[in-house]
């Protein structure tokens, strides 16, 4: 996976067409989601396609999460909410400000409310798993 800062430098710079071939390839490389993981248990409420988001520990502490959408796009948004806090320890993700690292992507604008809704409500169930694991 590419990094935050190298996408966003990228993004900058294409149309609104390369922009979701940009997020549609990201997806792409998210790690695959064993489908006996997309349960209702890990569906992310509010979201206008289906998002499952499953928490792992690694041994270091860290937490990874494995995620998996039946659109592409949000597919590819999740990918990018994950470069913000991937393999990072819980404190480390409690502290980020995950919204911030994606305001230069203005999802918002760039993207149809059905699109996005879902995205506080992605970010809200990792900042509760974070929290769960939490020293």
């Amino acid at each position: 996976m590419p990094s935050l800062t190298d996408l966003q430098d990228e993004y900058g710079f294409l149309d609104a067409d390369d922009r979701y071939r940009l997020l549609i390839d990201l997806g792409r490389e998210l790690e695959p989601m064993p489908d006996a993981l997309k349960t209702d248990a890990t569906l992310v409420r509010g979201c206008s396609a289906s998002v499952w988001v499953y928490p792992t520990v690694r041994d270091d502490s860290t937490l990874h999460f494995l995620a998996d959408s039946n659109g592409a796009i949000t597919k590819g948004i999740i990918a990018l909410v994950l470069l913000t806090v991937q393999d990072r320890a819980p404190d480390a993700i409690l502290g980020t400000d995950i919204e911030g690292q994606l305001s230069p992507f203005d999802l918002r604008n760039q993207l149809s409310s059905n699109r996005t809704q879902g995205i506080p409500n992605m970010i809200a169930l990792i900042r509760e798993t974070a929290q769960r694991y939490a020293a």
